[in-house]
């Protein structure tokens, strides 16, 4: 972060806030509920639309042609199933609720970024009103539990439609801090936007403070008006800027190598445990979201995310070159920087918080954007589908061991209580004490009402 190297005056500081560091949704628009059971939220955003029939659906009797190679294996809650890739998520079983009914009730969001911005703001990408972020509406209604720290944060913040991410009608300072890195897992891996230069030593930002309290005290007492409490702002990005805090709360090769190993080798392990560490240190929105770096040990692989469209079952590269259905640049969904570090760092992450008692004051969500086809398509992949797919919750007073809803045999079609985007968003506003019955306003001030589309998802309250 670079601060001003002109003459400093009143407008110089107000600057600052275009900076990022500064948060203008910390002022809660209305408080919390006391009484609400999470008090974060961790998100898992796996994008490019994960296959419900691979995962967490599986279909062992749908036609032979189209089923997945990857057989259901029991969990360890009677009657729950999963297939062969989430083995070691099934160990946690007892803490997940399933939800295999969800759908997307209208057309318009069955691309990438339109799907991914209806998972990551609960609202239509349609709507009438470019909606926040669910992180943005945390963080402008309930403010930051860490003052050195952004409320709500993506690690890394680089999947393929990170562009979306969207204040909405809020404040630009309730944008998602996003910390970038390619690879979490390198040890050279730093976020450098938190971290003071050298020409913003800890003695050259103390005494612009120091001269930033004398220009309000001098305008307070000069017009009657100060700088209309932004030195709240201000205050927290000098803290993030020079707080020790900051550094150790991204610092996850301090964790015991036990523990690191526990989530995996490779970039994947490393977010979900820097995701833990940020929830740990008391940030309030948190989005974890992996794309597999291109590697030596993975070549061909520049784009792994989940959109499965061509050779999804094979054992390496599904190819290189743009000539099937668009799937080039991945891996086969059965590899290790697929599903392999999927279930050993989602497994990891399910037990490190419970075991650190943060599970029950943290809502987690693992989510994708919409499914696959149930049947395969002629490259043997599967194309996007919006009428079935599956997410699943864990913690915050969620009953775990549970599946919501159900598919026919093929995994194409809700069969049982159906839920949609909508109430993903309602049930997060829910869990975190948001009142729904009350409006935000936009710069305009006209209200808005948040999480109204939809009922939260009734078997997770």
């Amino acid at each position: 972060m670079r601060f001003p190297t002109t003459p400093l005056t009143r407008r110089n500081f107000l600057g600052l806030g275009a900076s990022g560091i500064v948060f203008a949704g910390l002022r809660p628009t209305f408080a919390a509920n006391k009484l609400a059971p999470a008090k974060n939220v961790l998100v898992v955003l796996e994008q490019g639309g994960l296959s419900q029939m691979d995962t967490w659906d599986p279909k062992p009797d749908a036609v032979s042609e189209h089923r997945s190679p990857f057989k259901p294996i029991a969990t360890n809650v009677n009657g729950m199933r999963f297939t062969e890739l989430l083995s070691e998520t099934a160990r946690v079983a007892d803490k997940l609720a399933v939800v295999r009914s969800m759908w997307h009730p209208k057309a318009g969001a069955s691309g990438h970024g339109e799907g991914t911005q209806y998972m990551l703001s609960g609202a239509h990408p349609g709507s009438a009103i470019h909606m926040p972020d669910l992180g943005s509406v945390a963080a402008h209604t309930l403010g930051t539990r860490a003052h050195f720290l952004p409320p709500y944060v993506m690690v890394p913040g680089n999947h393929e439609q990170a562009n979306v991410t969207s204040t909405g009608f809020l404040p630009v300072g309730t944008k998602a801090f996003k910390t970038g890195g390619a690879d979490l897992a390198s040890p050279n891996w730093k976020v450098g936007a938190l971290e003071p230069r050298a020409e913003t030593s800890a003695e050259r930002l103390a005494a612009r403070q120091q001269l930033l309290n004398g220009l309000n005290a001098r305008s307070s007492s000069g017009s009657g008006q100060s700088f209309g409490g932004m030195e709240r702002f201000y205050d927290q990005a000098f803290d993030t800027l020079t707080s020790p805090k900051v550094a150790k709360a991204f610092d996850y090769q301090s964790e015991p190598l036990p523990v690191r190993e526990k989530y995996g080798k490779g970039h994947r392990g490393a977010c979900y445990l820097v995701g833990r560490k940020l929830i740990e240190a008391g940030v309030r929105f948190v989005t974890v979201d992996v794309r597999w770096p291109l590697a030596n040990e993975y070549p061909g692989g520049f784009n792994m995310n989940w959109d499965h469209h061509d050779l999804m079952y094979v054992k390496g590269s599904c190819g290189t070159v743009r000539d099937k259905a668009g799937g080039e640049g991945r891996y086969g969904i059965g590899t290790w920087p697929m599903m392999g570090s999927t279930d050993r760092a989602f497994a990891a992450l399910i037990e490190d918080l419970d075991q650190r008692g943060l599970l029950e004051e943290t809502l987690v969500c693992f989510v994708t954007e919409f499914g696959r086809t149930p049947k395969l398509n002629k490259f043997q992949g599967r194309d996007h589908w919006t009428n079935a797919y599956s997410i699943a919750f864990a913690g915050a007073g969620v009953r775990g061991g549970q599946v919501i809803g159900s598919t026919d045999k093929d995994g194409g079609q809700v069969s049982n209580d159906p839920w949609t985007p909508e109430a993903y968003g309602a049930t997060v506003l829910e869990k975190l004490g948001i009142d729904r019955a009350k409006p935000l306003y936009t710069t305009s001030n006209r209200p808005v009402f948040l999480g109204n589309e939809a009922d939260p998802i009734t078997p997770l309250m």
